[in-house]
């Protein structure tokens, strides 16, 4: 029963937990901006794909305190769900300028061996 009853509460504690998705302002929609549910209204969302197509995007999530009505504390708010592109890409470690395979493309289906540069 004492277990029942923990998972229960578990349930309803992370069910009360805001959604973790993050907003692109540079792409995002009048309903995207209205769903973060954090102060944007319809016409709030609006303000900002308005200020969006006439200025070009945003370098910035601080470039928000621009669009009229977006002040320093709401913006504060909306900091943590929102963001202004993808993730950076990690770059690939590139191969050596004298191995020739690693640079050669790749046929469909075949498997090369890992070079073990640590090994000889």
């Amino acid at each position: 029963m004492q277990r029942l009853f923990a998972a229960f509460a578990m349930a309803l504690a992370l069910s009360s937990l805001p959604a973790l998705a993050v907003v692109n302002i540079n792409t995002a929609s009048q309903e995207e901006f209205v769903a973060l549910h954090k102060g944007l209204g319809p016409a709030k969302a609006q303000a900002i794909i308005d200020y969006r197509k006439a200025h070009g995007p945003f370098k910035s999530v601080d470039d928000l305190k621009h669009v009229k009505g977006i002040g320093a504390r709401r913006l504060e708010k909306l900091r943590a769900d929102l963001t202004v592109g993808p993730p950076a890409k990690v770059a690939a470690a590139s191969p050596a300028k004298g191995d020739a395979k690693a640079t050669a493309p790749v046929a469909k289906g075949e498997i090369r061996p890992v070079a073990d540069a640590g090994r000889k």
